[in-house]
């Protein structure tokens, strides 16, 4: 059974090797040669204005990991459409409605959680 596994663990163990040695000679054979040009934000061939090191508000951070939140949640619902078929031919259809039921209810309690703590307004 892992043996099955094992040419995507070498395809791993190779697509790290190669990204970890491409970075490591980059760093040993380039160029450091930093001046303030360089060092400049890059502004759309325009002129800086200001700094560009600024605070975000916070209602960005927030909107950002609800996002987040819900989008990973979201991939949790791709394996179990595919399995779905293969429940129902093995009598585990309504097993298989019924736990993503629940977590369909818990993701709309988080929602409704999120709406009446008042994340999502921006005033």
């Amino acid at each position: 059974m892992l043996t099955d596994y094992l040419p995507i663990l070498i395809m791993i163990i190779v697509a790290a090797a190669v990204s970890l040695g491409v970075v490591v000679i980059a760093q040993v054979l380039g160029t450091r040669r930093p001046s303030t040009t360089k060092l400049a934000p890059y502004e759309s061939g325009m002129s800086p204005v200001g700094m560009a090191w600024r605070r975000f508000p916070i209602k960005f951070y927030v909107t950002a990991m609800l996002f987040v939140i819900f989008d990973v949640e979201v991939i949790f619902f791709y394996p179990w459409a595919v399995v779905i078929r293969e429940m129902k031919g093995a009598g585990l259809a309504v097993f298989a409605l019924v736990e993503m039921g629940v977590f369909a209810a818990f993701l709309l309690l988080g929602y409704l959680y999120v709406l009446r703590k008042g994340a999502l307004q921006w005033d």
